[in-house]
């Protein structure tokens, strides 16, 4: 197999080696030609956690930094995104009020933020639910975003964000009035559409005309590495199988694939994506 003459990045991706296939999929990774990985933390109760405190998620974030150290030593770059899923606001109202949920969610963050500022990680994860919730839990989940947008301003890091399809054009007005660069506004599993940085799953049927077009935008697998769900959302080949089926079919050529796995988040998360 031709060796990709560019970097190859999966924007948003996991590994879990507690739950999951760990290190084989690192290596299936980087034999399709993967070289770069945007590692984002795992939902707390998926590693057996369940923080009562902001700082409970730290254990979460130090599980993420060394499964990124095991990733490296496989011959891959690994960029650790840390954060809160926004989905834990229902497993917390379980057992607390929401109002503690919404406390001990922005805390997450907030510690978040400090390894971002110690250069151990290089943006944070935040979002809103992606499925319906009351409203009350609508609004904590936003007010909740709107601190993340907060700390990435502050912190001067991306942000990626999980929530509902869509646009989500509303985000763009929050992150201005954060005072945060919209174009370092991640939308993981996006559509084209979007005013803040598309992160497309791989198969995204969108992705050679924009390629086309020099559109920026990233490209992800959201790859959940749970035996539980095997290949879910797509496999650890993804990215760089379907980067090569459209590179060797002309649809993506050269500059566009620099542009989609090298330049685009370099310039959004502030790292250099290079071939070493």
């Amino acid at each position: 197999m031709q060796a990709f003459s560019f970097p190859v990045t999966d924007d948003h991706i996991h590994i879990d080696p507690m739950n999951g296939r760990g290190a084989e999929a690192v290596k299936d990774f980087r034999r399709a030609g993967g070289t770069h990985m945007m590692l984002v933390t795992k939902p707390s109760w998926s590693l057996g956690i369940h923080p009562v405190r902001g700082d409970d998620f730290r254990e979460v974030f130090e599980i993420t930094l060394r499964v990124a150290d095991m990733i490296r030593a496989s011959g891959v770059t690994a960029f650790p995104v840390l954060g809160v899923h926004p989905a834990e606001i229902g497993v917390l109202t379980r057992r607390m009020p929401l109002a503690e949920a919404e406390a001990l969610m922005k805390d997450g963050l907030t510690a978040a933020a400090a390894y971002v500022a110690d250069g151990r990680a290089v943006a944070i994860k935040s979002g809103r639910p992606h499925y319906p919730v009351e409203e009350e839990v609508w609004d904590a989940s936003n007010r909740i975003l709107r601190h993340a947008l907060e700390l990435s301003a502050d912190t001067g890091c991306a942000l990626q964000i999980h929530s509902e399809s869509g646009p989500c054009t509303d985000v763009a007005v929050m992150a201005a009035e954060a005072g945060m660069a919209v174009e370092r506004v991640v939308k993981h599993f996006a559509v084209p559409e979007t005013p803040l940085t598309p992160s497309l799953v791989a198969r995204h049927e969108a992705i050679p005309a924009l390629a086309q077009a020099g559109r920026r935008f990233m490209m992800e697998s959201d790859y959940m590495d749970d035996n539980s769900r095997p290949g879910a959302v797509i496999g650890p080949k993804s990215v760089p199988r379907f980067t090569r089926r459209l590179w060797e079919s002309g649809a993506m050529d050269e500059e566009a694939a620099w542009r989609i796995h090298a330049e685009t988040p370099s310039q959004v998360y502030g790292i250099d994506v290079v071939l070493s």
